[in-house]
């Protein structure tokens, strides 16, 4: 009898699991959905990457309400000079614009079913505080769909380095 149950609950666990890996994989298979399946991981993608550049394109226009709705009450942006709060950022970008960017090698993690990460390599022209600049930088961004639009809760941009110089051996 104990050797029975014991071979029926094995049964019932084993049929268990096989059923929830079933349903598992159905769930993950399912093309186009994402984590939670509320916003499918495509749409996702491309409402992250349109939230970006409306950032982008905000700076680009001088636009500092839209930059400032577009960025998390909470955010923290990262650069060279270190980490910022939302304040601290729009102090900066007040004499900031882009006359031009470009996005490029751009990668996408979805977090959850509104939240998602990008990152890609930017380049961009534009002016600082009376300064005209062109710069090369990696960029990773975190959006998070709030209401009916997207807030940036993170960003960090690293310069590109170059490439070593490369020297040729001298001829003998």
């Amino acid at each position: 009898m104990r050797k029975s149950a014991a071979l029926l609950a094995t049964i019932i666990v084993v049929s268990g699991a096989l059923a929830l890996s079933h349903a598992t994989i159905a769930l993950s298979s399912s093309p186009g959905r994402s984590e939670a399946g509320l916003i499918p991981a495509d749409d996702l993608q491309q409402q992250v990457i349109a939230a970006e550049r409306a950032g982008l394109d905000a700076l680009k226009r001088g636009d500092l309400a839209q930059f400032a709705n577009l960025t998390g009450d909470e955010a923290v942006f990262v650069d060279d000079h270190g980490p910022a709060d939302k304040t601290e950022v729009l102090k900066h970008v007040a004499g900031f614009t882009i006359t031009e960017y470009s996005m490029e090698e751009i990668r996408f993690v979805p977090i959850s079913s509104n939240t998602g990460l990008i990152s890609y390599k930017c380049a961009e022209k534009g002016n600082s505080h009376g300064h005209d600049f062109s710069a090369l930088v990696y960029v990773s961004s975190v959006w998070t769909k709030r209401g009916n639009g997207w807030v940036c809760l993170f960003s960090q941009e690293t310069a590109v380095r170059k490439p070593p110089a490369t020297t040729t051996p001298a001829s003998h």
